[in-house]
């Protein structure tokens, strides 16, 4: 599905021919490095990206990586076009849960096709840019800049979102009254997920966004980027570098969280034990004692004498009395 396709020239939208080749045309007729046509497109059919992809000339590897979906953040640099991967990370307050889409970008000389996976629209990005004819001016780079700048932003706002979480986590184990010890444990699993699904969209970013950060420093230059551009790749890389401790830090400590439950299940169930175990003992000794007398000897001097029942009675209770002393005295009741 289209979303959108516009002629930008010199930082300002202009009228664009219906036609992709005709827009492209128009863009290149203009004769500046700042004229360029974008299009926008959601979840397109084969059908529909294979016009897309025989009017811009893309790459079959990246067109067949753009329908299937379900990539890693890349960048790959091809002949006529520069193909980047980006995972945007969406939170829902609701579930808690943290789902993820995809967008890739296709770059060239006078071009730019975005191709969008879930439910993270750009209308935002191309309203921002629109309203920043400077930053638009610097042709498809820009475009590249502003997408990847919204999206390591928003993975800031979900770092924080996640935090909150992780201490709601982390009050309800350290709490004295905690006893749902298997819902507990769900919710720390379940979290911990939603740290590995971030993480799976923000670490291997990394990499690409350093390269467009040293675009053409002590390596290879990457095509299709304006050099200039160099300064707020290297902002966009400094807000990774933050997202990426972040989910280090909450992956350490869910997992410390997830520890430490355990043992306070751990010593709970010790505890369970030794209640047990001292019941038994003192329901051992009266059981034991009935035991005895209840064999049947002819031979028991007892079972002759006056007070042999309530002596033995008392003999039970004194025994009771004394063991539910010592195990209350080490804790164990």
């Amino acid at each position: 599905m289209i979303v959108d396709c516009a002629v930008y020239r010199d930082g300002k939208r202009i009228p664009a021919e219906e036609d992709y080749s005709d827009a492209l045309a128009q863009a290149r007729a203009a004769g500046s490095g700042s004229s360029f046509v974008w299009i926008g497109l959601h979840q397109p059919t084969p059908e529909e990206f294979d016009l897309v992809a025989s009017e811009f000339g893309l790459h079959p590897l990246a067109v067949e990586d753009a329908l299937k979906a379900h990539q890693r953040p890349k960048l790959e640099v091809y002949d006529d076009s520069l193909f980047v991967v980006l995972k945007p990370v969406v939170y829902e307050p609701r579930s808690d849960q943290v789902s993820t889409g995809e967008i890739m970008i296709f770059l060239g000389d006078a071009f730019v096709v975005t191709v969008r996976h879930g439910d993270t629209p750009l209308h935002a990005v191309r309203d921002r840019l629109e309203r920043e004819p400077d930053t638009l001016g610097r042709g498809p780079t820009a475009v590249l800049y502003a997408i990847a700048d919204t999206v390591v932003d928003h993975y800031l706002e979900v770092g924080r979102e996640l935090h909150t979480d992780l201490e709601e986590v982390e009050a309800e184990v350290f709490s004295p009254s905690a006893g749902g010890s298997r819902n507990t444990a769900e919710r720390i699993y379940t979290f911990k997920r939603q740290v590995l699904e971030f993480r799976r969209a923000t670490g291997p970013l990394t990499a690409p966004v350093l390269r467009l950060a040293e675009n053409g420093r002590g390596g290879s230059r990457v095509p299709f980027v304006d050099d200039e551009a160099r300064p707020f790749f290297r902002d966009v890389g400094d807000h990774l570098m933050r997202v990426n401790e972040s989910v280090e830090g909450l992956d350490r400590l869910i997992s410390d969280i997830l520890s430490a439950h355990l043992a306070q299940m751990s010593v709970r169930q010790n505890d369970d034990m030794r209640k047990i175990s001292a019941w038994a003992a003192m329901a051992a000794v009266p059981t034991m004692i009935a035991g005895i007398y209840g064999m049947n000897f002819e031979h028991m001097p007892e079972l002759t004498w006056t007070w042999s029942y309530p002596a033995v009675i008392a003999v039970m209770a004194v025994m009771e009395y004394f063991l539910f002393r010592l195990f209350k005295k080490r804790d164990w009741l």
